[in-house]
């Protein structure tokens, strides 16, 4: 499966959901997973190093380097695209991305980024695994 197709303006967190505000150290758009870089700006992950996989959360709005960045790290939001319920989803090859955990290939390292439980919302419980897909 591909990568989920987001519409940003449809992101939105739901009542309860824990989020942060840091600075984005490229361009980010609402709904791309974001990980820490060693400069302590967000970057949008990628499964394709394990610092890279290391997502710690969605972001919930679109910024440009240097400017803030929301992101829900836990808790429940819309992702802005179909969901398909009981499914787990994490950071892709992809940078930015969200997809299907069960599609990811060798070499690839996972981080769950949340799971289904509607069709239009995923509950955000992040787990950075640091193993890449042998």
């Amino acid at each position: 499966m591909a990568d989920l197709v987001i519409t940003a303006a449809n992101v939105v967190k739901a009542d309860g959901a824990e989020t942060a505000t840091e600075t984005a150290g490229e361009a980010i758009t609402a709904g791309q997973t974001l990980y820490r870089h060693t400069d302590s700006k967000l970057y949008k992950a990628k499964d394709d190093t394990a610092a890279h996989a290391a997502a710690i959360g969605v972001a919930l709005n679109s910024a440009s380097a240097n400017q803030p960045v929301t992101y829900v790290k836990s808790g429940d939001y819309n992702p802005g695209a179909a969901v398909a319920v009981g499914t787990f989803y994490g950071v892709t090859d992809t940078a930015g991305g969200l997809g299907v955990i069960s599609d990811r290939s060798s070499s690839d390292f996972v981080t769950v980024v949340g799971y289904a439980t509607t069709t239009s919302n995923i509950k955000v419980a992040i787990t950075q695994t640091g193993v890449a897909v042998a």
